[in-house]
């Protein structure tokens, strides 16, 4: 059973910084897509970021300029680095990863509030 472990979320003030990883359980699970969703209370799940094969970056508009994914592709690992965080960026942040075979899995999400 592969699972999706999730770290760095926590409470920060408006303008501060956070930075989540998500890594793999096991290795070698041929992934081609890794992203960074998000659920707000009373809203639907949305896509933050994702990067594909490796290379390949798509933002939501929301976080252009302000968010970086990265993937340490040996590692099966993903990270999205937060900056300028806003009361509207509170919510449960998921890693997801879709393999080759279109196979996706969701890791357990972890909260992101921010408030001052």
């Amino acid at each position: 059973q592969v699972q999706l472990v999730e770290s760095g979320g926590g409470l920060v003030e408006p303008g501060g910084s956070l930075r989540l990883s998500c890594s793999a359980s096991r290795s070698r699970l041929a992934i081609n897509v890794m992203a960074w969703y998000r659920q707000a209370p009373g809203k639907e799940r949305e896509l933050v970021a994702n990067i594909a094969n490796g290379q390949h970056i798509n933002y939501a508009d929301s976080v252009k300029g302000r968010f970086t994914i990265s993937r340490n592709k040996a590692m099966d690992t993903v990270y999205l680095q937060m900056n300028d965080l806003k009361p509207e960026d509170t919510a449960v942040y998921f890693c997801s990863i879709t393999q080759w075979g279109g196979t996706q899995r969701w890791g357990q999400g972890t909260q992101v509030t921010v408030s001052s």
